[in-house]
């Protein structure tokens, strides 16, 4: 058995001067240095006992500090992409891979869909979730979405129904029991029975191309996209990115929440913690033993530890992590600054040409603006802020279903400076 490297973070101190005092340990696994199966990290699934790794290579799982290649039960994970799995309700392992579509594990049988993935064409599946009612949905590259109850097999392409795209990135399922899937075309909402799609034409989005989407017990929907960080929560839009937030690098690959509802947002620069409000830690290279590059893949399991994929050095985990107090967390941008994650800087007044649009029939307004992005606030007569939007985008809808009516100043500032508009909601 080869070796795991155990770095403690405060051990580190005394060699990397820049680390913030997060208290921790680090675990890292790669082909070298333990017997994981590759380290193209493609797939995490963390359970009571450990953690089920998908790589280019096959399949693997970490048991206590024993690693067993499962290669060795089903000769079809040989070399085989593992792409995504999850457990479902009865415990049962499902494994998303490139060439034979879904497979079941339940720790002695494999059950695999042979005809199914030839008659609905689904190679290379990129995501599987199970909804509030049972019913499975598997995200295909290039073959759209896949809904299975247990019985039948339902197949859906932007040739017969809503979906932008056929190219699924990632899927989620919210209390509503909506199916929120994320593509290469922007954000696809499914409730059953109608589609609702989110593009950067009409939301607040940063890009069309969303690897990434997790829901909050707020039920507030975050996406990771190739231009940072997003958020809705059914009414306003926020964007972070590495111009208004401590985030590592803007093309974010993955989102996971854990048990006390942090984001864990892996991106190509880096691990980003962020606990939704104002505090952040930033994992990179420079400050950690995680390896430089691409994190492809998070996730936390229910004992504290956090899991990072790497797509080409391998796996580490962070244990006994316990975020910091709002002093002792990075900043938003710098140490001077101000101003809130997910804002644009401002200073002064703007020359900026503002615009707002009312549609009061329809419950929305629209505001236009020149530059890319702003941070958009409703102040009430009696100096109330009742509403902010942060990342604001050029004539993006802004709800104001449940707003009273009466005067309000919107006040409108971008990197150009600021703005203050009066408006009255009749």
């Amino acid at each position: 058995m080869r070796k795991t490297i155990i770095i403690g973070l405060m051990g580190l101190m005394g060699l990397m001067g820049s680390m913030k005092a997060q208290n921790g340990t680090w675990t890292l696994f790669d082909t070298r240095t333990s017997d994981i199966g590759g380290n193209n990290i493609a797939a995490l699934a963390p359970d009571n006992k450990g953690v089920w790794v998908g790589t280019y290579q096959g399949l693997s799982r970490l048991n206590g500090g024993s690693w067993t290649d499962y290669s060795m039960f089903n000769e079809k994970l040989k070399d085989q992409s593992i792409n995504c799995m999850m457990t479902d309700n009865r415990g049962v392992v499902w494994i998303g891979t490139d060439d034979y579509g879904v497979i079941e594990f339940d720790g002695t049988h494999w059950t695999e869909y042979s005809d199914e993935t030839r008659r609905l064409k689904m190679k290379f599946v990129k995501e599987m979730v199970q909804d509030k009612d049972g019913v499975f949905w598997i995200g295909v590259t290039l073959g759209g979405v896949v809904r299975y109850d247990g019985y039948t097999w339902e197949k859906y392409t932007p040739d017969d129904c809503g979906l932008l795209s056929d190219f699924i990135l990632d899927i989620a399922v919210d209390r509503a029991n909506r199916k929120w899937i994320t593509t290469n075309a922007g954000v696809c909402v499914f409730n059953d029975r109608r589609w609702v799609n989110y593009t950067v034409e009409n939301s607040g989005l940063p890009d069309n191309i969303v690897p990434a989407v997790a829901i909050d017990k707020d039920n507030v929907k975050w996406f990771g996209t190739l231009n940072g960080l997003c958020s809705y929560d059914g009414e306003d839009w926020h964007n972070w990115n590495t111009g208004n937030s401590p985030l590592p690098a803007n093309q974010v690959n993955d989102i996971g929440i854990d048990a006390d509802g942090l984001l864990w947002i892996g991106t190509s620069g880096g691990v980003a913690v962020f606990d939704g409000v104002d505090r952040w830690v930033v994992f990179t290279s420079k400050n950690s033993p995680l390896p430089a590059g691409n994190i492809y893949k998070v996730a936390s399991d229910k004992k504290g530890n956090h899991w990072f994929g790497h797509d080409s050095k391998g796996l580490a985990r962070l244990s006994g992590f316990v975020m910091p107090d709002k002093e002792q967390a990075s900043p938003s941008v710098d140490h001077t600054s101000t101003q809130t994650p997910g804002t644009p800087v401002a200073h002064g007044p703007s020359d900026e040409r503002v615009r707002i649009n009312p549609h009061l029939q329809e419950g929305y307004v629209t505001i236009s603006i020149e530059s890319s992005s702003a941070t958009v606030t409703f102040t009430n007569s009696q100096g109330k802020v009742v509403k902010t939007i942060n990342g604001y985008k050029n004539n993006q809808h802004i709800s104001i279903k449940k707003m009273p009516k009466g005067m309000y100043m919107v006040g409108v500032k971008t990197v150009r400076g600021e703005k203050k508009i009066k408006f009255n909601l009749k």
